[in-house]
C-alpha cells in the first residue's frame, strides 16, 4: 500500500526543506501546495491570479481550489507508492477531502509530522528570506546571505522577497496558521498519527528526528 506522510508546521518552520530531505531519503515525490500555487502565479493563469490575491493578504487559499489541485497531483503516476505532503492539508475541510481522495486510491495517511518552532523564531526566519527569480533558490539575510547582495550565487538572477515573506505580512500568516491550521494537530493526535518534532534545531538534526518518527510507523 502507498505511504503518504503529512508535514505540519507554521510558515517558516522548515517544512519545504525537510520535505525535500525526506523525499530523497524515502524516494517519494514531494508535493508542495505552495509550489503548485507559485507555478500558476508565475504562469499568469486565472487560477494563479486568484491565488495571488489571497496569498498577498496572508490568507489561506479557499479549500475548493486547493483540494482540486492536490487531487489532480495525487492521481499522477509518480504517486503510486505514496508522497510527502508539504503545506497540505491546512484546514479540517482539506483533511477530510484528503482522506476521501486517498480512500479512492485505496490508501491512507501513514503519519503526520508536526515541526514545532517558537513564534519569534518564525518571524525572524520569514522576514529575512529572499528568492531568485530564475529558479527559486532561497537565501536569508542572516542564515544564508548571497555573496553579492540582491544577486543569486547560482544563476546570477535578481533576488526578490515574496509578498507573503515581507515583514508586514508575516505576522498575519502566522496568526492564520494558528487559528485555522493548528486544530489539525489535535485531530491527527486523536487519530494516533501525530509525531511532534522540535524544529528549532540544525536542519540535519530535524531531518534525523523526522526519519526516526517515520521508522516508528513502519510495520
Amino acid at each position: 500500500m502507498a505511504t503518504f506522510y503529512i508535514l505540519l508546521g507554521a510558515p517558516g518552520a522548515g517544512k519545504g526543506t525537510q520535505a525535500k530531505n525526506l523525499s530523497a531519503a524515502l524516494k517519494l515525490p514531494h508535493i508542495s501546495s505552495g509550489e503548485i500555487f507559485r507555478e500558476n502565479i508565475a504562469a499568469g493563469t486565472e487560477l494563479g491570479k486568484a491565488v495571488n490575491e489571497y496569498i498577498s493578504r496572508g490568507d489561506l487559499v479557499p479549500d475548493d481550489i486547493t483540494n482540486a489541485m492536490i487531487r489532480e497531483r495525487l492521481g499522477r503516476e509518480d504517486c503510486a507508492e505514496g508522497a510527502i505532503l508539504d503545506g497540505f492539508p491546512r484546514t479540517m475541510a482539506q483533511a477530510q477531502a484528503l482522506a476521501h481522495d486517498l480512500h479512492e486510491l485505496d490508501s491512507h495517511v501513514s503519519a503526520v509530522l508536526s515541526i514545532d518552532v517558537p513564534e519569534d523564531v518564525l518571524v525572524s526566519r520569514l522576514s529575512g528570506r529572499w528568492m531568485c527569480r530564475e529558479k527559486g533558490h532561497v537565501y536569508h539575510d542572516v542564515l544564508n546571505p548571497p555573496c553579492e547582495p540582491g544577486v543569486c550565487d547560482t544563476d546570477g538572477s535578481e533576488l526578490y522577497q515574496r509578498e507573503d515573506d515581507k515583514p508586514e505580512t508575516v505576522a498575519a500568516r502566522i496568526q492564520v496558521y494558528l487559528s485555522q491550521t493548528a486544530p489539525l494537530i489535535e485531530h491527527f493526535e486523536e487519530l494516533g498519527l501525530l509525531h511532534r518534532v522540535n524544529g528549532d534545531q540544525e536542519i540535519e538534526v530535524v531531518t534525523e528526528s523526522l526519519q526516526r518518527a517515520i521508522a516508528e510507523r513502519k510495520p
